[in-house]
């Protein structure tokens, strides 16, 4: 017996699917693939993050957007809903459309055990390839945890952790330094490596 192949849709259908759609679901390759809603303690790391960023790039000419927004990692292939995505300069739509940006500078996603693979994986080597890409950011969401890549050059990253919260996430082109006190506010974690709320 044959498997029956999944519905392969064009990318006009998945945003026309998508604008009526009461959840947000990410496209690749001609496929449709349903988000998962986010936890308390998620959507509460994801609102300090933004805060964070807005307060430490105030008069430095960048946008940030939570994660209603597209971003097109690939032109008709792959479009997907950061947590977070940071423009620097002028924001430069996809496809016409004003919720599809072209040009993230800085990319953040909170991990979650369901999505960490994903994110740190194929997500990341496909965000890799966004040329106006620089800077992509993890944040653990069970543990004060945070991950910086950094672009140095073509097909070079570097990489930076900081699991204090004593510490700071520090973005050296932008001039900044993002407190882990400021991405964890509110959050407690205990002994099992769980966090609260």
């Amino acid at each position: 017996m044959e498997l029956a192949k999944p519905k392969r849709f064009t990318p006009e259908e998945y945003f026309k699917l998508e604008t009526a759609s009461e959840t947000k679901n990410e496209f690749y390759h001609g496929e449709i693939f349903a988000m998962t809603g986010a936890s308390l303690r998620h959507n509460l790391i994801v609102s300090n993050i933004i805060t964070a960023f807005n307060n430490a790039l105030r008069g430095k000419g960048c946008f940030v957007f939570p994660s209603d927004i597209k971003v097109e990692v690939d032109f008709d292939r792959h479009y997907v809903y950061p947590d977070v995505t940071i423009v620097c300069g002028e924001v430069e739509t996809a496809r016409g459309r004003n919720d599809v940006i072209g040009n993230p500078r800085i990319i953040v996603e909170v991990l979650s055990r369901s999505t960490q693979d994903y994110d740190r994986g194929s997500k990341f080597k496909a965000y890799r390839n966004l040329p106006s890409l620089t800077d992509f950011i993890t944040a653990d969401q069970y543990s004060p945890f945070v991950e910086h890549f950094r672009k140095k050059g073509p097909g070079f990253w570097t990489l930076q952790e900081c699991s204090v919260l004593k510490g700071s996430l520090v973005l050296s082109d932008f001039q900044i330094k993002v407190p882990l006190s400021d991405i964890y506010d509110r959050v407690t974690f205990d002994d099992a490596g769980t966090g609260a709320p």
